[in-house]
């Protein structure tokens, strides 16, 4: 018998879940590519692999991608298309220097025959490292038909090997030549490649050989948007424009918000619909009654690093949200209110949830 029917479901309840701050996803790339498994495709000779070497040796340095900030550490690029001399000229064009913290490899094993060891063997070596690149996909998965059960299967086992490190895993795909109203839909392979991905990127160009393209970015930590891209002579892609109009999402704006609310005061209590109504009360910025516990749930840590202590309290039935800044000692009225979780309980999934609330 399978050994998950011995154990009884670890479940939260609502209140509960509503009411705990959690840990925001990590990104290796800001606002783009978080720790998980990714999906680039693109039409054959887009520029897909220049890209890719790119983001290998940027990450590896530290250095901004496309104005977004990266999480420094040890890059794999396994370039499986390529030659060594091939990929030593294009190092050439694109960066005067490439560290020693950005490795490549032309060949290795497929996924289920030796792909997990290999990578659970680099990331032993360096555990430092943030960002995987797979180039391309279909060189690592073994022979078999094009169904949704083995595309599901292989991806899985990609994914499951990113979260098991806390890495980015990116994998580069081709584009059907087929058009689609979705250029999701045009990713070669079943739908279930989309599916397992936790983001998927389409690089569709402009005009063959225009040297300008759409990158389209899609996933379940980011916010849909598209960025205009044009190629430079050292064949970097460059960006030109980006959807996103916001300067920063929610997340970074309910930040500045409290930040400028509490340097004025040293303490604020009050229900979810005051504070929105002081910070926001005309709803310029979107920071509904309904968003803002969400919102400062998810931003704890950047809360405090800006001098903000921020806990989520019931009093007679009602959430009360709780504001300090650091340079405050006495809370009015903290006596009333039972703490319902302590800031200090960042759980990122059911399991921590159920320990925090033993």
């Amino acid at each position: 018998m399978n050994n998950k029917m011995n154990h009884p479901l670890i479940t939260v309840d609502g209140r509960t879940l509503m009411d705990r701050p959690l840990e925001p996803p990590n990104f290796v790339v800001d606002t783009l590519i978080s720790q998980g498994l990714h999906i680039l495709a693109g039409s054959p000779k887009v520029g897909k692999s220049w890209l890719a070497l790119w983001l290998a040796v940027t990450v590896a340095k530290g250095e901004p991608v496309w104005n977004m900030t990266t999480k420094q550490g040890t890059t794999l690029y396994l370039c499986l298309e390529d030659s060594v001399l091939r990929i030593q000229n294009r190092l050439f064009e694109i960066t005067e220097d490439a560290p020693d913290s950005v490795h490549f490899c032309t060949e290795c094993a497929l996924i289920g025959q030796g792909l997990g060891e290999q990578v659970d063997a680099f990331v032993a070596a360096h555990p430092d490292t943030v960002l995987v690149i797979i180039d391309t996909l279909q060189m690592v998965r073994p022979i078999h038909d094009a169904t949704y059960a083995n595309d599901y299967r292989d991806l899985s086992v990609l994914k499951r090997l990113a979260d098991k490190h806390g890495i980015a895993i990116l994998l580069i795909h081709h584009l059907r030549k087929e058009k689609a109203e979705d250029v999701f839909h045009r990713i070669s392979g079943t739908t279930a490649i989309s599916g397992a991905v936790d983001s998927s990127f389409t690089l569709v160009e402009e005009k063959r050989g225009s040297g300008r393209a759409r990158l389209t970015c899609v996933g379940r930590d980011i916010e849909y948007r598209e960025l205009e891209l044009r190629r430079s002579e050292e064949n970097v892609w460059q960006l030109v424009s980006d959807s996103r109009t916001q300067p920063e999402l929610l997340e970074g704006q309910i930040v500045v918000l409290l930040s400028a609310f509490m340097s004025s005061r040293t303490t604020f209590i009050g229900t979810p619909t005051e504070l929105s109504e002081k910070i926001d009360p005309d709803r310029i910025e979107g920071v509904t009654p309904k968003k803002i516990s969400r919102l400062i749930l998810q931003s704890i840590e950047a809360l405090r690093k800006n001098g903000i202590q921020a806990t989520v309290r019931r009093s007679n039935g009602k959430r009360v949200i709780e504001l300090r800044r650091a340079d405050s000692v006495d809370l009015e009225g903290a006596g009333e209110i039972v703490p319902i979780d302590p800031v200090e309980a960042l759980c990122g999934d059911l399991r921590a949830v159920f320990r925090c609330g033993e």
